[in-house]
């Protein structure tokens, strides 16, 4: 009898009200940051009707459940510091997060070069040594796609150590490491980047629907979803199985390359396609307090340098108004010079300007121009210190409002005076200089628009480009084909973007 009222009693217990099932989102762990200067949004889930009260510092705020189980309140915004208790209590449920700072939290985002890690990269055991930063905190966001926008997420805060920041994304880390030593508060990076993935995956379903240009991926992501089937998916590719061993075998005989394996059609909600990324990996993040994002992303929209000028900007636009903080700073990195499998070719000068175009036609947004650390034959430059440190000084002015230089040349207009083009920048900083010898990269073109190898050379804050064979000049380009060999700098150290002075047609536009 005693035994029976004993677990009587614990069954009881166990199902009273008074142990609310409550749970914070997983951003809110110990170790994390949260960002300053705003209020900070806390969220998770509870019993339905539930009271949920949060204490941080000197704040105390509730929330109630709703019907589904989730709530939802807001710290005041807090000074930076720390580390601090989050205590969250519901009925006679504690939970205590330890060790949360208050600084700059970032999202750092992107595909591979983002995600490329510490160790891949240059001087990796020299910088991995130095990544000792109590206060610089590190989540990474598994790779994870989903047919719908998620709500939670996996992963834990860590904080940064040398074992920590070997398998963390290199840019991100040099970012936030200059972040912190400049600004002297606790920094957060929440690292959300997948490999070989173009910007579309990261953009939401309504974003894109709702552009006439861009609705063309959605309605094909609903087609391909409508028309899956596992089991016909699995009988074709057994039946394509039996075919490929067939020929394999009548490869070797005949001492030939035996043909690519077939592959499994898989369910496209469960892979990189049109907004499943922005449904697993963004969404869940929303709406954590974040400073701004930085991004290193364009090589998988490499051939669609017109299309991605309205597709970037959607997708900009689409994560600040999601995340309801206004025009949140967004930094992205320029694609660095790479043969692309045509040295010459154009695709990704196009791609870069449409970049640029990004920095004009929304406010607060910036880009770091790399054209001085690509790899003809590697898309995975392994300098990324320079990557890193340039987006912390764009975010310095950008975000933090320091009166620094923080972009090189960029190309303002031009004017003719008899067989030259004379050229005008903004961002001349302490003057233009060619870094390693005489001008390089420069190409001009007359009224039959054929372009050829230019001279050029600075006088004063102008460059002044000609070629004996072009007697009346109508335009000039910079670096304009994959992989560029260009030098023109700012005093400042910091390298000119790619241009072209002309608006003839692209090879990735429309057709003419």
């Amino acid at each position: 009898m005693r035994r029976f009222l004993v677990v009587a009693a614990f069954l009881v217990a166990f199902n009273s009200p008074c142990l609310a099932d409550v749970k914070l989102h997983p951003l809110f762990a110990d170790r994390g940051v949260l960002q300053r200067g705003r209020a900070i949004p806390v969220w998770g889930t509870a019993d339905a009707g539930r009271e949920v009260s949060i204490a941080f510092r000197s704040a105390k705020v509730s929330a109630t459940a709703d019907e589904n189980g989730r709530w939802k309140t807001e710290l005041p915004a807090q000074t930076a510091g720390g580390p601090n208790d989050l205590i969250v209590k519901s009925g006679e449920t504690t939970i205590t997060i330890k060790d949360v700072l208050v600084g700059e939290v970032w999202i750092c985002s992107g595909q591979s070069n983002m995600g490329w890690t510490m160790r891949q990269s240059a001087d990796a055991e020299t910088n991995i040594a130095a990544a000792s930063h109590p206060n610089l905190r590190l989540f990474v966001v598994p790779l994870k796609a989903a047919g719908a926008p998620q709500t939670t997420v996996a992963g834990s805060w860590r904080e940064c150590t040398p074992d920590v920041a070997a398998n963390f994304s290199a840019v991100a880390y040099h970012f936030g490491r200059d972040l912190h030593k400049h600004l002297n508060v606790p920094v957060g990076l929440i690292q959300t980047a997948w490999g070989g993935t173009p910007a579309q995956a990261w953009t939401s379903d309504e974003a894109l629907s709702a552009e006439p240009s861009l609705k063309h991926y959605s309605e094909s992501m609903r087609q391909r979803v409508a028309t899956y089937e596992p089991g016909k998916a699995k009988a074709d590719y057994d039946a394509a199985l039996e075919k490929h061993k067939s020929a394999v075998a009548k490869a070797k005989e005949e001492e030939k390359q035996p043909p690519p394996a077939p592959r499994l059609v898989g369910d496209p909600r469960l892979s990189p396609n049109p907004s499943t990324l922005y449904n697993a990996m963004i969404s869940p993040l929303i709406p954590y307090g974040v400073a701004g994002a930085i991004w290193y992303q364009g090589e998988s929209n490499g051939s669609r340098g017109y299309e991605y000028r309205t597709l970037f900007t959607t997708m900009i636009k689409d994560w600040r108004a999601r995340w309801g903080q206004g025009d949140f700073p967004f930094l992205c990195v320029q694609l660095a010079p790479f043969n692309n499998g045509n040295t010459e070719g154009p695709q990704w000068a196009e791609l870069r300007e449409a970049q640029l175009m990004a920095t004009k036609a929304l406010p607060i947004v910036g880009m770091a121009v790399i054209t001085d650390v690509g790899e003809k034959d590697d898309i995975h430059p392994p300098k990324k210190e320079p990557v890193g440190t340039r987006l912390a000084l764009l975010a310095r002015r950008i975000a933090y409002g320091e009166e620094i230089v923080a972009d090189g040349p960029i190309y303002k207009s031009m004017k003719v005076e008899g067989n030259r083009v004379i050229l005008s920048f903004d961002s001349v900083g302490n003057g233009l200089e060619a870094k390693g010898g005489e001008l390089t990269g420069f190409t001009i073109c007359g009224s039959d628009n054929i372009f050829v190898p230019a001279q050029a050379e600075i006088r004063g804050d102008t460059v002044v480009v000609r070629c004996d064979s072009v007697e009346v000049p109508v335009a000039v380009r910079y670096g304009w084909k994959n992989y560029c060999v260009v030098n023109l700098f700012n005093k400042n150290g910091l390298p000119a973007t790619p241009f072209r002075t002309d608006d003839l047609p692209l090879v990735s536009g429309p057709k003419q």
